[in-house]
């Protein structure tokens, strides 16, 4: 009976420090994804006789076009992120050294033991050789509407925004966020994404497809102990 107990306990045991050795992810983008614009109270139209009456959010001055200004206002980023990069290295060193010695007459204070059987002669070699060579190569594309979440003091916008797709018994999703000059902002209410500052693009999935990429429990307990 005490056997058993102490095989389910290390059998606990292993289960603990194996959900402890998996480490999610860190997320990427942080912070929220959307804002909802404050609350604004109607305005009674005035008996003026104006064209423009503002009685409603969302209404822009006469001579002004309708590009994102306010918190809450929509943004629609379009992705296109390519990079690369190489690095090549090589080092080759060489080095000879060569010393020698002979003495071929002796005066007659020296001993009589140091003659011409004395003589020294020494060499040496030395050499290294490396090489080495990294690259990588990364494109993502695709559009995502994100939301103005903040308003800097000089008119830049803060946006962010998610899109969470479920196909069968998988999912996926993709945030963003980052700061943009309103005057990067086209006629079509879209920036690319090379053009937002601080730019954070989290792409991750969720499911089966996800699940087969990850250890089994067992296996990720004695990588995390193995010495090497």
């Amino acid at each position: 009976m005490l056997k058993r107990f102490l095989l389910g306990l290390s059998c606990a045991a292993l289960a603990v420090l194996s959900g402890c050795a998996l480490v999610p992810p860190e997320p990427v983008v942080t912070g929220p994804l959307t804002a909802r614009p404050p609350e604004h109270t109607a305005i009674a139209p005035e008996a003026n006789g104006a064209i423009f009456q503002p009685t409603a959010y969302g209404n822009y001055p006469l001579f002004e076009d309708r590009r994102p200004r306010n918190v809450g206002d929509i943004v629609t980023v379009v992705i296109q992120e390519k990079t690369n990069a190489a690095k090549n290295v090589a080092t080759q060193t060489d080095r000879n050294s060569s010393a020698s010695l002979g003495l071929t007459t002796v005066p007659d204070f020296l001993p009589s033991w140091l003659g011409s059987q004395q003589n020294l002669d020494a060499t040496g070699a030395n050499s290294a050789k490396g090489t080495g060579s990294s690259s990588a190569a990364n494109t993502f594309s695709g559009t995502l509407t994100t939301t103005v979440v903040g308003v800097l003091g000089n008119g830049n916008l803060q946006i962010a925004g998610d899109k969470q797709i479920a196909i069968n018994r998988g999912s996926e999703y993709i945030r963003f966020s980052g700061v943009v000059d309103p005057r990067s902002i086209t006629g079509s209410n879209t920036v690319l994404s090379t053009q937002v500052a601080d730019a954070r693009i989290e792409f991750r999935s969720k499911g089966t497809m996800d699940e087969v990429q990850t250890m089994g429990w067992l296996q990720r307990f004695f990588l995390s102990i193995a010495p090497f």
